[in-house]
């Protein structure tokens, strides 16, 4: 086995190399004076099961083609077979028809990612599970629930929780997580107006006298999260967290945050953290490199990953 990083996020690259005890192959990855992307793997991967570790992560479009550069150099370097670990994968949200001549850029995307030379794609909480239908090689859809579970037991104990759902769409996260911890579960219903802008509307479920915890896979421009926390805190919780697999965190987020009635916003680290995200005063992330690296391990000896979360 091999493992491999490009420059998306370092950190969580490195982590998972001392988790699995295997150091990070050697490769340079480089731009070009007018930023084109070169990549030069500088040992020898002929025969060797290769996983490349690249969030598509802001910069999205620069790490996306790091990753298709870096898995055509492998392909063409004979690698036996390429996984593509994309802890955070970018181009999730356009997974439909939005309107007339809209992209699906999930799709295409998950073709640019085959087209390449991937054999396998592991990822982790995809925006939607039908992504999943878009590759055809297989892929591992990791879940973030059981690294929140350990993190909300820790900082709740005994104290009667609710989970939230901040929209209709995340239900069946919300659920899974809620039937995890035996705790009531709730949905925010909003209407939104417009990208970017969300109003909330309802609650459905008891909050009064709870401490609410907020589960989402993303969190960007933070309007959703503040303003069901706000309703939440208005409907009589007792306080109101937030658990969010990936937190992208762009233009204002990090400020709306800070001022909301929102006690701890949980992210991991499938993105690396800004330095705005690491001063701040109620954001915090957990580290899902453990489990990366055993679904890598189990990958490679050809094991199960479901079995990770039964």
């Amino acid at each position: 086995m091999k493992v491999l990083a490009g420059n998306s996020n370092r950190p969580l690259a490195e982590a998972i190399s001392t988790c699995l005890g295997v150091p990070l192959a050697k490769a340079s990855v480089r731009r070009f004076s007018d930023m084109e992307v070169f990549v030069e793997i500088n040992e020898n991967v002929r025969g060797e099961d290769v996983f490349v570790i690249q969030s598509t992560s802001f910069p999205a479009n620069d790490n996306l083609m790091e990753l298709l550069v870096t898995i055509d150099a492998l392909r063409r370097g004979s690698a036996r077979r390429i996984t593509a670990v994309i802890p955070y994968f970018g181009y999730a949200r356009q997974d439909r028809k939005t309107g007339p001549r809209t992209p699906i850029s999930a799709k295409l995307v998950a073709n640019l990612i085959t087209q390449a030379g991937a054999n396998r794609v592991l990822t982790m909480d995809l925006h939607a599970g039908q992504i999943q239908g878009f590759f055809d090689i297989p892929l591992d859809n990791l879940m973030a629930a059981p690294v929140f579970e350990k993190d909300i037991r820790n900082a709740f104990g005994d104290d009667e929780i609710t989970i939230v759902s901040p929209d209709v769409g995340g239900v069946v996260r919300a659920r899974a997580l809620a039937k995890r911890l035996d705790a009531d579960l709730a949905i925010i219903d909003k209407r939104r107006e417009r990208a970017g802008v969300s109003e909330v509307m309802n609650i459905i479920g008891e909050v009064q006298g709870t401490r609410c915890i907020l589960v989402d896979d993303i969190v960007d421009s933070g309007g959703t999260l503040c303003n069901a926390a706000v309703a939440l805190m208005e409907a009589g919780a007792k306080s109101v967290g937030a658990f969010v697999t990936h937190g992208v965190l762009s233009g204002g987020a990090v400020a709306r945050i800070a001022v909301a009635p929102i006690e701890m916003l949980v992210s991991t680290d499938s993105i690396q953290a800004t330095e705005a995200v690491r001063v701040s005063r109620n954001i915090r992330q957990l580290t899902i490199a453990p489990l990366i690296a055993e679904a890598i391990m189990r990958i490679s000896e050809e094991r199960s990953v479901s079995s990770l979360f039964s």
